[in-house]
């Protein structure tokens, strides 16, 4: 359903000092900002936060208009075919940006050529859940089972294509195992039925994942990321556990539609890296595991171009159909 929820000007402006217009023209009125998917996840919250602290800078306001389904693609699809004013704006997520396209058969929107990307706002690994009974205390434990009993374990995903079932994916083709794939309708059924005995594993984002370890709901066995993270210093790689190629970052920034003025685009970079600064806002993006983004439009737009052929290899290999 969608959600418009009004976010007031005035309560960004404590946090962070107006940064001085080069354009009188811009931003004179209410910005909509668009998320793709429903109000409660991850990407709405940042939404809402990022938002709330550029409004602050920009000295308007910013209103977040949930446009979910389609796995990301309507909302994204919206942003894609709104005027290019600069007052349509949207978070541009990892799926319908470096997925979709070899995930579905049709898009109403090329993720390349119909959106300018804006600024990364923060990329994140997954880690390889279990329940704390289970048998596996090793990736490599996990890799001998499934070689012993082929698609017998399974693991769960918040839906086909998301980066839980593509790191799956990618598992099972580095490891050259067979297991079955469980998706559902969001991360937090699959991690409640994870808890719930349902289904033996799943790679869950950091954010989500740290509250079950601290209260020792689920054990990690490794973690996507190329380094350890100083976060959970004690939980492994999945390239330390043997398989480098296992490496995935969940990621999420700012875009706008095709045609949208270089000169918007500076003031929207700008707003956005000042908001990103905040301390609370790096404190709490930061205990979640997430590395923090910013940085020019261009290198935002080398990770889509660089992450989008490597995802669509993934989806063609694994031969991975929508739903």
């Amino acid at each position: 359903m969608k959600r418009r929820t009004l976010l007031s000007a005035a309560s960004g402006s404590v946090l962070l000092p107006t940064l001085a217009r080069s354009q009188d023209k811009y931003p004179s009125k209410v910005i909509t900002w668009i998320c793709p998917y429903g109000a409660g996840g991850n990407a709405d919250a940042r939404s809402r936060q990022i938002a709330k602290l550029m409004q602050g800078v920009l000295g308007q306001t910013i209103i977040i208009d949930n446009k979910a389904g389609g796995g990301g693609n309507i909302g994204t699809n919206a942003i894609a075919r709104a005027a290019p004013d600069g007052y349509t704006i949207g978070m541009g997520n990892f799926a319908p940006l470096a997925v979709n396209h070899a995930l579905f058969k049709k898009l109403n929107f090329d993720p390349i050529n119909d959106l300018v990307p804006i600024m990364l706002i923060e990329r994140g690994p997954l880690m390889l859940m279990v329940r704390t009974d289970s048998p596996f205390k090793s990736v490599k434990d996990v890799v001998a089972a499934a070689k012993a009993a082929p698609a017998k374990l399974t693991y769960a995903s918040g839906g086909i294509g998301g980066t839980h079932h593509l790191s799956g994916a990618v598992f099972e083709h580095t490891a050259h195992i067979d297991m079955t794939h469980v998706p559902y309708k969001s991360g937090g059924a699959a991690a409640t039925d994870l808890m719930g005995g349902q289904v033996d594993m799943m790679f869950e984002q950091m954010y989500a994942a740290m509250p079950s370890i601290k209260t020792g709901r689920l054990r990690p066995l490794a973690i996507t990321s190329k380094t350890r993270l100083a976060l959970a210093p004690d939980i492994p790689t999945m390239g330390e556990a043997g398989f480098p190629g296992v490496e995935v970052l969940n990621w999420q920034g700012l875009v706008g539609p095709k045609g949208l003025p270089a000169e918007i685009v500076r003031i929207l970079n700008a707003a956005g890296n000042k908001a990103l600064q905040d301390p609370e806002q790096r404190e709490r993006m930061l205990a979640q595991g997430n590395e923090i983004g910013g940085g020019t439009p261009e290198q935002f737009a080398a990770l889509i171009k660089a992450e989008a052929p490597r995802w669509g290899k993934v989806v063609k290999d694994a031969k991975i159909e929508p739903e």
